[in-house]
């Protein structure tokens, strides 16, 4: 990387600068699940010290013991990263200790689908007293634009115990500064295609200068650093990237469902409109919206463009049509019973897959807790499969308190429905045995089989 030679950096920066580009600098990453984990070891296999900080006492203990609760990461990458260094703690007083601190919390909605920035909000207030001068704060958690420098700053500088300020907001304290920028998360769990540190890294600085810092720290461990002009501007780009994604899926849904009607195969059509090569890109449709990302974060810039006087109509519809489609499986799942001579009321259904999408162990915003509760509400009796779940017990919005059922004897019940698409299942095998298959990934594509319901 090559530093801005016009920009005059503070001597204490330009020493955390310097920690940075040798890789000496001590990197402090809050928040230890999906993004903030392997962040972690990203920041260890190039050669930083790291501490990974949470307030769940378990994960933390397993970290210290060399043990991965992640599914695709490996107990060997664990271990091989506490042999270069890495320690987890629950201890936040630890953070002074750090050149660089990173905050990678959930952002959630309300039952109201309002931005929860709960946590955004504790850890800023668990962190503050223990920031010194110089220090780099690093937001990653995906929100509205405004949070960085609405929320998290004036927290920091609220609750911190040296009078220390933001640098790029008003004259400099008398006791100091210490630097803020925003830089998006961009994990994808389960993306097997791109290497995780050739993801380019979004960067916006509160000033200039955390901009450098953030920039040089970033670089250390991708392959390129994207600069943006301000924290509000990198807080957008998440959201566009993720509505982007979002209004693209409600719109292959939309299609999907009108497709059935019309007896055509949605599949087949995108797989022949993704030969042309320029100007379309293929999404595909499923049983609903899962993940931390897609489902949650459009409703962050919708809620915000309130304060604005703005309608998001794009946004509102695509959630609407991407909500409705749990629905939708569950109507399907009636429909073919129907056929078959049974009612939903006292059927034995097998659900397939529990994660939000194929191959991982990820459960969040996963569709199939909402279809599970809707074929409940119909009196159906619901099992479940998923290799990457043992047993499902409690979350922010269920309840279920449910064990692996043993993929054996298919028969048995009224309906297989496949809600997650895993490479383990072997569907032919799932469509001989069964007496009627519901799929809604189209994992039996080329099976040929009047047992099959595709939705």
């Amino acid at each position: 990387m090559t530093t801005n030679e016009n920009l005059s950096i503070p001597d204490i920066a330009r020493e955390r600068l310097e920690r940075l580009q040798t890789r000496n600098a001590r990197i402090g990453v809050i928040g230890l699940g999906y993004v903030g984990l392997p962040l972690s070891l990203l920041l260890c296999g190039a050669g930083f010290k790291v501490m990974g900080f949470d307030i769940d006492e378990k994960k933390v203990a397993d970290l210290e013991a060399g043990r991965s609760y992640i599914f695709k990461i490996p107990q060997a990458e664990i271990q091989a990263a506490r042999s270069q260094g890495f320690q987890a703690t629950a201890d936040f007083s630890n953070i002074s200790d750090m050149d660089v601190v990173i905050m990678c919390v959930p952002t959630p909605l309300t039952e109201h689908r309002e931005p929860d920035l709960s946590f955004i909000e504790k850890t800023a207030k668990s962190t503050a007293p223990w920031i010194r001068e110089g220090q780099l704060i690093v937001l990653e958690s995906s929100t509205y634009p405004g949070t960085t420098e609405d929320l998290l700053i004036p927290i920091l500088e609220a609750e911190n115990q040296r009078g220390l300020a933001a640098q790029g907001k008003g004259p400099a304290s008398d006791h100091g500064v210490f630097y803020v920028a925003f830089s998006p998360e961009r994990e994808d769990p389960g993306n097997t295609t791109v290497a995780r540190h050739d993801i380019p890294k979004v960067v916006g600085g509160h000033d200039a200068i955390a901009a450098e810092l953030a920039a040089t720290l970033y670089e250390g461990i991708f392959t390129r650093a994207v600069r943006v002009s301000t924290t509000r501007a990198a807080e957008m780009t998440k959201l566009l990237e993720n509505i982007y994604r979002c209004v693209n899926i409600a719109l292959v849904n939309e299609l999907k469902v009108l497709s059935l009607r019309m007896g055509v195969d949605i599949w087949e059509v995108i797989d022949a409109a993704s030969t042309k090569p320029f100007g379309f890109h293929p999404f595909y449709p499923g049983p609903g919206l899962g993940g931390h990302c897609i489902p949650i974060d459009p409703f962050y810039l919708s809620w915000k463009a309130k304060e604005y006087d703005f309608n998001t109509r794009f946004i509102e519809l695509a959630g609407e049509v991407n909500g409705a489609m749990p629905e939708f499986v569950a109507q399907t799942v009636g429909q073919a019973l129907n056929r078959h001579k049974k009612s939903m009321n006292g059927s034995k259904i097998l659900m397939l897959g529990m994660a939000y999408k194929k191959d991982i162990d990820d459960l969040r915003e996963s569709p199939s807790l909402t279809i599970i509760e809707l074929l409940r509400k119909e009196g159906a009796e619901v099992l479940y499969n998923d290799p990457y779940f043992p047993t499902v017990g409690r979350g922010r919005h269920y309840n279920l308190n449910m064990t692996c059922t043993p993929l054996e004897n298919l028969e048995q019940y009224d309906c297989v429905l496949i809600v997650t698409n895993h490479s383990d299942y072997d569907y032919k095998e799932i469509v001989r045995t069964s007496q009627l298959v519901v799929d809604s990934r189209n994992a039996t594509k080329g099976i040929v089989s009047d047992k099959i319901v595709r939705c």
